[in-house]
């Protein structure tokens, strides 16, 4: 926090002062009537909620404040995950359920507000816990994503699939060093909005693999399609004899079949460069992507080679995100459990979606619609001056009628 002494200064000083009093603080904002911005982000927020309902979900609200290190220091929560995750462990659950937060969570970031990419932001979360059968929540979690987009009008998405044991697998028999894997990662991760080239002179130059096995792991994960992919995977023999990688590709295969019958197939692509958070997620990662906010296409130079990403070309970026993460409860329970309070095992998957991103996609498309500024719009007019009682006496009346 800057403190300003009041005391003293120039007329230019006070100007000054003025201004920044004015200012909301960088990347935050404010969210009024005009525009229908409210009214917008209510009707947004209402359609996620319903979803999140409609699928069995039980909301909770949570402290935005946590606790920094364990200590009495205090910060603003990043994330509803790791406040759901320690919430879970104070409270020893063990059983099923479906879990929904809706509400502000806090980045320190770079800020690019027409974006959607804030300090300050709306994140809408559903996560399942506890045993279930097989690959059910994955399936009831990518569902109500699509449900959810589909319903705010977003346009033409995708939800990309990969699962972090096929990751694993593809990084052993490709010969990755154990103690590189998770750097090795976050390199793959950013194939999407760089060319090849750029992301394996990042793994050779950057993280000192070695080229030979960079290569191997491109010729992985140049790979999207849909459930055909597994096919191409499953006719690898040596990816096959891994046991990571055959347990990742047996679960990818029960969650297209569930997939084909929550009928969502067409907006899934299996895409083998999704490799964010693979020191935190499990099992199951994706995210969800719009038209509107995919990396453009990279373009040929006069030589072939791609040319490199123009930056100011890129959307909002991804619109939801989340997967399994098992680990993550794990820390709180074995703090529990040293605590002396029942640590259950409680296996984990959720989705984050970014309400503020979706709304600088949607908003400018639904009031060119014709969304209105207010739930109710209802004029109660006198023909000529007067009858000023009468007509507040109507009005009374609409609003007890519900209206």
């Amino acid at each position: 926090m800057v403190v300003i002494n009041s005391a003293g200064g120039s007329k230019d000083a006070g100007k000054k002062k003025e201004r920044l009093l004015l200012k909301t603080a960088k990347g935050t904002r404010n969210y009024g009537a005009a525009d229908s911005e409210m009214f917008c982000r209510e009707h947004a927020e209402r359609i996620v909620k319903d979803v999140f309902t409609s699928y069995g979900g039980s909301a909770l609200d949570i402290p935005v404040f946590e606790r920094k290190d364990g200590c009495e220091q205090l910060a603003l929560r990043y994330d509803h995950t790791v406040p759901l995750a320690r919430y879970q462990a104070i409270a020893g659950a063990t059983v099923q359920a479906k879990i929904w937060q809706v509400g502000k969570v806090y980045w320190r970031d770079s800020p690019v507000m027409s974006k959607g990419r804030m300090r300050e932001f709306s994140q809408a979360d559903l996560d399942i816990t506890g045993a279930w059968v097989p690959m059910i929540p994955d399936a009831e979690i990518i569902s109500l994503l699509c449900t959810i987009l589909t319903r705010l009008d977003v346009g033409e998405f995708t939800v990309k699939l990969n699962h972090s044991k096929i990751l694993d697998g593809i990084f052993e028999v490709c010969g990755v060093p154990q103690d590189k894997i998770r750097s090795i990662s976050s390199a793959v991760d950013k194939f999407e909005k760089l060319p090849w080239l750029e992301v394996k002179k990042e793994m050779t130059e950057q993280k000192g693999l070695s080229s030979d096995v960079a290569d191997k792991i491109g010729e992985y994960v140049e790979h999207k399609d849909g459930p055909s992919l597994l096919d191409l995977l499953k006719a690898d023999a040596t990816l096959m004899a891994n046991p990571s990688a055959r347990q990742g590709i047996s679960e990818m295969d029960i969650l297209f079949t569930l997939l084909r019958a929550y009928k969502v197939l067409d907006k899934i692509s299996f895409d083998m460069s999704l490799a964010h958070g693979l020191d935190y997620y499990t099992g199951i990662i994706y995210e969800a992507i719009v038209e509107a906010s995919a990396p453009p296409a990279f373009a040929a130079t006069d030589d072939g080679k791609e040319d490199e990403l123009d930056e100011s070309q890129v959307g909002v970026g991804s619109i939801a995100a989340g997967g399994w993460y098992n680990n993550l409860v794990g820390m709180f329970t074995a703090v529990a459990a040293a605590e002396g309070k029942k640590a259950p095992e409680l296996p984990c998957i959720g989705v984050s979606i970014g309400l503020d991103r979706i709304f600088a996609i949607v908003r400018l498309k639904w009031v060119e619609n014709g969304m209105r500024s207010k739930e109710t719009m209802v004029y109660v007019l006198a023909d000529g001056d007067g009858l000023l009682e009468e007509r507040i006496a109507f009005v009374q009346e609409l609003r007890e009628a519900g209206i």
